[in-house]
């Protein structure tokens, strides 16, 4: 293997190409990345970047001589546009070929968007940056979407001095993923600071004037931020012939194809520790997954070891620090094992099937959390752990 090609230039794949480097490969290694910058950490561009507490240098995961020790072929500003799997090439936008005995696809997610007017979105330091100088001061701001990013968007905006309105199709937010009493107590931190949180309402388009309504109203505001999701970038993988859903589909091991991994938020994988496919849109996830899809694609046959981890997250909002482990999306029950969601001052464990899959802090001390790292991966039993009554 004298090629290997890395399709992604985020944390994903630069994970890949560094552990590439460490596990002693000295071929010929390309990093593709679409965006000119070089790689960069993308958390910070909700918080600390929307808030003009960084600046985008302070965004580099590696500086410049760091990515020369690589010998990278580094393509950056270009986007790869189609893959022949028989041939192993893959086509950029600038016409070039990469031909590759290895393959590592890192292309990441892109925002879903609406109907209407452009309105901003939040996934690149453009976006960012874009969206931080037009938050001034009793500007109108309408966010579409009350999933973790909206909300940390509207938490800067609210600090920022913004009028901020919060809207939200599903009763209770975030509900699908960390249960209704924790979304509701999430949700009562923005309405006690004055955003206008609006659950149960679906937006059909952006107008020039803010947003519209299914009902017909159009609620005002000078500016319009979309966060209702992402969609996997694998539109470039379309007739390559790999299996594509809701991401690239790949085995244990990260494996789509021969020779073929996928890292990060554009691969959906089967967890054997959970014993479910699922595609993780979270920062940790980028990186571990880069390096196992790069040990894996280096092992011989017989050495691969399955992607297994239990997924972390964290979120700031206010003065609340959220902090997850596990999978807790399809989730039977929660209980506040420790705290009181009152004083937003707790942790939750959460319940599938009998087994322990999920936790959650707020506000509390990482070790308060950590011990129940270590249930969800031993798979242990609700009852014994928790007890019959949650």
């Amino acid at each position: 293997m004298r090629r290997i090609a890395v399709v992604g230039a985020s944390a994903a794949g630069l994970a890949a190409v560094e552990t590439l480097r460490r596990e002693g490969y000295d071929g010929m290694l390309t990093l593709v990345g679409d965006e000119p910058e070089a790689p960069y950490d993308r958390p910070p561009l909700s918080k600390q970047i929307l808030a003009a507490e960084w600046e985008p240098d302070r965004l580099a995961l590696r500086t410049s001589a760091d990515l020369g020790a690589l010998d990278l072929d580094l393509r950056l500003g270009v986007a790869a546009t189609g893959l022949e799997l028989v041939g192993c090439t893959v086509r950029l936008a600038d016409g070039s070929e990469v031909p590759y005995d290895g393959l590592v696809i890192a292309t990441g997610v892109r925002p879903r968007r609406l109907p209407g007017e452009a309105a901003h979105v939040l996934r690149t330091l453009d976006d960012a940056l874009t969206l931080r100088e037009r938050l001034t001061p009793g500007r109108r701001l309408v966010v579409v979407g009350a999933g973790f990013l909206g909300a940390e968007a509207a938490t800067v905006a609210w600090r920022l001095g913004a009028e901020v309105t919060l809207l939200e199709p599903a009763a209770v937010p975030l509900a699908h993923g960390v249960g209704a009493e924790v979304g509701r107590m999430l949700a009562q931190a923005h309405v006690d600071r004055g955003v206008d949180l609006r659950c149960g309402v679906t937006v059909t388009e952006v107008t020039e004037d803010g947003v519209r309504l299914a009902d017909g109203e159009v609620v005002d505001a000078e500016e319009v931020l979309v966060a209702i999701g992402s969609l996997p970038n694998t539109d470039w993988l379309d007739g390559s012939g790999l299996a594509v859903g809701d991401g690239v589909v790949c085995d244990e091991y990260c494996e789509a194809a021969k020779n073929v991994y996928a890292a990060g938020d554009v691969a959906r994988w089967c967890n054997p520790l959970f014993g479910t496919s699922m595609r993780i849109e979270h920062r940790t996830n980028a990186a571990e997954q880069g390096m196992a899809a790069a040990r894996n694609l280096l092992a011989a046959e017989g050495a691969r070891k399955p992607f297994a981890p239990v997924p972390y997250f964290w979120s700031d909002q206010y003065d609340m620090k959220i902090q997850a482990y596990g999978f807790l999306r399809g989730h039977d029950e929660v209980a506040v094992v420790e705290g009181d969601l009152a004083e937003r001052r707790f942790v939750a464990a959460y319940r599938t099937g009998d087994r322990v899959s999920g936790a959650l802090a707020v506000g509390m001390p990482p070790k308060a959390i950590r011990q129940w790292r270590q249930a969800i991966v031993t798979g242990a039993a609700w009852r014994e752990t928790v007890g019959a009554e949650g």
